[in-house]
């Protein structure tokens, strides 16, 4: 019992820390950040950080993580209950690119996530979790005829590195929201070019 509560303390700390890089990575970017801020963040001291953490690559890997796990979670959810397959990835990039109307997934996940952690550790993680569920969605689209059958590793590939420029489109915008809608549509219309023909 006093192991397990020591582990529930532990993952608890790791937590705070982690949310803590999150916030500041998030906001302030990740050369701006430095382990001692983590800490004062977090409310710990800076060895209590080291004890969790190689240092602030591995606390960016963490941030990493966490909000790629946490856009698969909304990805999922959004395509959720949708009339079919086509409709649910659809639905499931809108919510990707909504999600890029967030300065902190914007920071993390597209901008310092891969410029210091490198491509193949960022498609590492990503093939886990949006990756995958992009291609689950291709593939149950294309088997109930919604789309062309295809090489579905390329068209993963192909659609996420365009959520991923979108993403950047709207970072760059004056007005973000305003152009979700008219970015969404474009994504839409990429769809459509693998789109089976109606009655096929």
């Amino acid at each position: 019992m006093a192991r397990r509560t020591q582990a529930d303390r532990s993952e608890s700390t790791t937590g705070e820390i982690v949310d803590a890089a999150i916030t500041l990575f998030g906001r302030d970017g990740y050369p701006a950040v430095s382990i001692d801020g983590i800490a004062r963040a977090a409310g710990v001291t800076k060895g209590a950080v080291y004890h969790h953490f190689d240092g602030k690559t591995a606390l960016l890997r963490a941030a990493f993580l966490h909000q790629e796990q946490r856009r698969a979670r909304l990805l999922h959810q959004a395509a959720a209950g949708s009339p079919d397959a086509l409709a649910a990835v659809r639905a499931g990039c809108a919510a990707f690119l909504r999600s890029c109307l967030d300065p902190a997934v914007r920071r993390i996940l597209l901008l310092d996530g891969p410029a210091v952690l490198g491509w193949e550790e960022v498609r590492e993680i990503e093939a886990e979790h949006s990756v995958a569920l992009l291609r689950r969605g291709l593939g149950a689209a294309v088997d109930e005829g919604r789309l062309r059958p295809g090489d579905l590793d390329i068209r993963t590939h192909l659609l996420l590195g365009a959520l991923c420029e979108a993403g950047m489109l709207l970072a760059r915008a004056a007005d973000p929201e305003a152009a979700l809608a008219g970015v969404t549509r474009e994504v839409d219309a990429l769809l459509d070019a693998f789109a089976a023909p109606a009655g096929a």
